[in-house]
């Protein structure tokens, strides 16, 4: 089963981005041939970026790609090196705890409430949900992160790493 969803973020990003560039071009041809353009297209774009950034994010944190200062920590080794890359990961997940848990109560506030979205008229929780699905993605990565740093791996994985 894991096997089966090891690229669903990266297949998920490539199909939303190309969909993403396909309405943003309409919108664009839209507004400069013809005068006019749906205003749906515009929303659905934003919220389609939404997810992309928090899909990314948890992403991200399973490439080890985040910005971080690494001036200090790449000089300890052994227990010393486990225990800060430790305590930096535990802090980073209760981080995206916390925004996985009020994510979900903002969701659930939202579905109650009943609100909809301007342009396209859908439930506004459906955007909403971006943030607690990227937290939960965020924690769990980083509780596999953890498990790598305890056994001694710190470095990002050669296979996964993004070239550019």
């Amino acid at each position: 089963m894991a096997k089966r969803f090891a690229r669903f973020e990266e297949i998920f990003l490539v199909l939303t981005l190309a969909l993403m560039v396909l309405l943003i071009f309409g919108q664009v041809v839209g507004r400069y041939v013809f005068q006019s353009a749906p205003s749906w297209t515009e929303e659905l774009a934003r919220y389609i970026h939404i997810f992309q950034v928090w899909i990314g994010a948890s992403y991200a944190v399973k490439l080890r790609q985040h910005i971080r200062v690494e001036a200090f920590i790449t000089r300890l080794h052994g227990t010393p090196r486990k225990i800060l890359e430790g305590l930096g990961v535990l802090i980073w997940f209760l981080i995206s705890l916390f925004l996985a848990v009020y994510g979900t109560k903002l969701v659930l506030v939202s579905f109650h409430h009943g609100q909809i979205t301007p342009a396209l008229q859908i439930p506004i929780w459906i955007p909403f949900l971006a943030i607690p699905l990227g937290g939960t993605g965020m924690a769990i990565r980083l509780i596999q992160q953890l498990g790598e740093i305890w056994k001694g791996n710190y470095e990002k994985p050669e296979s996964e790493e993004i070239i550019g």
